[in-house]
């Protein structure tokens, strides 16, 4: 209830400003970070996981690697463009 008491206040404020574009572009701008991170962090492990297993694969496994970690990367910059594109285009 007293969570409820906090939001209300700013919701008022928002509803008299217009500006609620703001709230889309910090859940695309969260998203956009926290998503990729998570997944860069299994990546990651698996990748240390694997190694430890078959340590002859180690060229190969970290070449994978690599080019997950800058396809996850990739993710994370289309979220964070979206949210600019949500801030200055849309708002």
């Amino acid at each position: 209830m007293e969570a409820l008491a906090l939001v209300e206040p700013m919701l008022a404020l928002l509803q008299a400003t217009g500006d609620v574009t703001m709230i889309g572009v910090g859940i695309a701008a969260g998203t956009a970070v926290i998503g990729p991170g998570v997944g860069m962090g299994y990546l990651i492990g698996q990748t240390i996981a694997s190694i430890h297993r078959q340590p002859e694969a180690f060229e190969q496994t970290r070449t994978l690697m690599f080019l997950g970690i800058g396809l996850v990367e990739a993710f994370a910059l289309y979220g964070i463009v979206f949210a600019l594109l949500i801030a200055f285009v849309l708002g």
